[in-house]
């Protein structure tokens, strides 16, 4: 027996127009392009299995993109944003770290910090230390001053 009938698709020309158009970009998500093509076939009335078999993909998917473009349309093929990961390290520790490296010497006596002393001071990783120094040009190992020399032979 079979299942509940899907929902029917009646596509604008402007709707067909952008569908067809995201098909012949280059530079479309294969993600996107396959919605479209999804969408497109239910719209010429083919039934969830076909499309499918069609298209190599599962009945959900299809399911799921018919339903998601009758609710919202053009938008609904859209990747939605996700958030990600919370960040860890705060902008006052990025801002500490920042003016302790400009600012401090090492307490060991060192000449520069290195990531690893960096880490250890700030209280995180030496990846971390890394990735902002990066961010921030900062270069404490490269020293760039000038002394004159105390030589009377040396030519200036």
């Amino acid at each position: 027996m079979p299942g509940p009938k899907p929902l029917s698709l009646e596509l604008s020309d402007h709707e067909r127009r952008v569908l067809r158009g995201w098909l012949r970009k280059q530079t479309a998500s294969q993600a996107l392009v396959l919605r479209s093509r999804i969408v497109l076939a239910c719209a010429e009335g083919r039934p969830n299995a076909q499309v499918a078999d069609d298209l190599g993909v599962s009945r959900e998917t299809v399911r799921k993109w018919r339903s998601r473009f009758a609710a919202d349309r053009l938008e609904g093929l859209v990747d939605r944003p996700r958030s990600g990961a919370p960040r860890k390290i705060t902008d006052e520790q990025v801002e500490a770290l920042v003016a302790r490296t400009l600012g401090q010497a090492p307490p060991t006596g060192d000449s520069h910090w290195s990531t690893r002393s960096m880490a250890e001071a700030a209280g995180m990783s030496q990846s971390a230390v890394s990735r902002i120094w990066r961010a921030f040009g900062l270069k404490p190992h490269i020293v760039e001053t000038w002394k004159l020399s105390t030589d009377p032979q040396f030519v200036t």
